[in-house]
Order: C-alpha cells, then sequence, then structure tokens
C-alpha cells in the first residue's frame, strides 16, 4: 500500500504546485472606436544594399530595340528551379548597374526618387529615349519573425507593405507562451542597425515607427517567464516519472524473488 501512496502523494504535491499560464494580454487592450477619425501614413521604403530591384523603361517611341536594349531579359526558370534574373542588386556600395546607364547609386533612395533618377540620366544631357516612363519596385521584399510563434520563418511578401499585425498573422499568431508587450525589432537602414520594440497590447499601437515593416525586418517574440517554469517543470515530471517506474520495477522484482 505504501508504495502506491507515496510515489502518488509526490505527484500530487508537484502538479498542485503548478502555476496556471497567465494571459498574454489582448491586442489593442483599451483602444478606443476611432472611425472617421484616423489619418493612415504610409511611409516610404528606402532601398537598402542587397534589395533586388526590378526596373521597367518604357517609351513611347515605336522603336521594339528600345525595350530590348534599356530593359534586362528575364530568365525565370530552369532545371535546377526558379532563377530570377530580371532584377538590379543594390550591391555593398549601394549601386546598381544598369546595362545602358552604367552605375547608378540606389542606397538610401525611395522608389520615387531613383524613378527621378534614372529618368533624368535617360533625358539629360542628351535624350536617350522620348518621354520615358521608369517603374521601379522591389522583388525581394521579406521579413523574418522568430520566437514564441506558431510558424517561425522568413515571409516573402508579395506586396511592399506589411504591418506587424499582419506578420504576426502569417506567422500564425502567437503562442499562449509568448509575450506581447514587449517583441523587438532589428532593422537596418542608411547602413546602421537599430533595435526597436513595439506592444502590441498598447492603445499607442498605430502611433509606432515599427507598425509599419520595411524589408528585411526581423520580429522577436521572446517567451514570457511561464514557459521556463513549465519546461522545468515538465522535465521534472518526466524524471519523478522515471524514478517511479525504476523503483516499481525493482519492487515486483524483489517481491518476485521473494515468493521464489
Amino acid at each position: 500500500m505504501k508504495r502506491i501512496t507515496i510515489p502518488a502523494l509526490f505527484i500530487s504535491m508537484f502538479i498542485f504546485s503548478c502555476r496556471t499560464t497567465k494571459p498574454s494580454g489582448n491586442y489593442l487592450e483599451n483602444y478606443k472606436d476611432t472611425t472617421g477619425k484616423s489619418i493612415v501614413q504610409l511611409p516610404e521604403l528606402k532601398i537598402q544594399k542587397g534589395d533586388l530591384l526590378g526596373i521597367q523603361v518604357y517609351s513611347i517611341s515605336t522603336e521594339p530595340k528600345v525595350y530590348e536594349i534599356y530593359n534586362l531579359p528575364c530568365a525565370v526558370a530552369s532545371s535546377a528551379g526558379t532563377v530570377n534574373t530580371c532584377g538590379y542588386l543594390v550591391d555593398v556600395q549601394g549601386n546598381i548597374t544598369h546595362p545602358r546607364l552604367g552605375v547608378i547609386h540606389a542606397a538610401g533612395l525611395t522608389k520615387a526618387e531613383l524613378t527621378t533618377e534614372i529618368k533624368k540620366q535617360l533625358t539629360t544631357p542628351k535624350e536617350l529615349l522620348t518621354d520615358p516612363t521608369v517603374i521601379v519596385n522591389f522583388l525581394n521584399y521579406k521579413i523574418t519573425v522568430l520566437g514564441e510563434v506558431a510558424q517561425p520563418g522568413t515571409l516573402s511578401i508579395p506586396g511592399e507593405r506589411v504591418t506587424i499585425l499582419e506578420a504576426i498573422g502569417l506567422a500564425g499568431d502567437i503562442t499562449e507562451f509568448g509575450k506581447k508587450n514587449d517583441i523587438k525589432i532589428v532593422r537596418e537602414s542608411d547602413g546602421m542597425r537599430t533595435v526597436g520594440t513595439i506592444d502590441l497590447t498598447s492603445d499607442k499601437l498605430f502611433e509606432s515607427p515599427y507598425f509599419n515593416l520595411a524589408q528585411n525586418d526581423v520580429i522577436m517574440v521572446d517567451p514570457k517567464k511561464q514557459k521556463t517554469k513549465k519546461t522545468e517543470q515538465d522535465v521534472t515530471i518526466a524524471r519523478i516519472g522515471f524514478i517511479i517506474s525504476l523503483i516499481t520495477s525493482a519492487s515486483l522484482i524483489y517481491n518476485s524473488f521473494r515468493r521464489n
């Protein structure tokens, strides 16, 4: 009888000592309805080193060679997989190399500013194209979500805008053990790396400079202390179960030998 009661007592004491995980807070706590009052201002993304840019040049000229010499030929697929050669890579000096215009500095500019610079080079001092139109877009817009989310990893964004809430949603939401009020954002801009924090439970969430994400941002969701404690408790329970099984097995073997 004692062999059954003592292990059960140990397990019961340990289980009752475990505390339930505290809720991690709701998104936008205490936020009031601002229908018709909020003005959404979208920040202009700046081009960074390592970005892959799509640049298309058009003109009112009817000469077909215009599109051949001012636009890269695309080879999207190969036997080894998908390959995109339609873009211009911003190198470590922050430049792109255009086949006709040469080296153009791009890092630190917005898409609109780079568009203006390319159009300028197409029309001055010599008009290379008549009434040119230039379209610039990002081909490798991505962010990375790490830590206490359901599906951590790198996310490719098809558009050129994503908010912190959308990114968390794409990663499967924050787990019950993740901190919603202290999320870290690692961002590179103008050759500098910064680490900021954002509180998803705050009613000031939309005012944060990290609400709208930039390309290559890294989001880190730290675990709460409860997870560390729960992990320790799980290990302890496993060890207790192993010890109890050893004691039970030894007791059965001992009683078997005694009967013999």
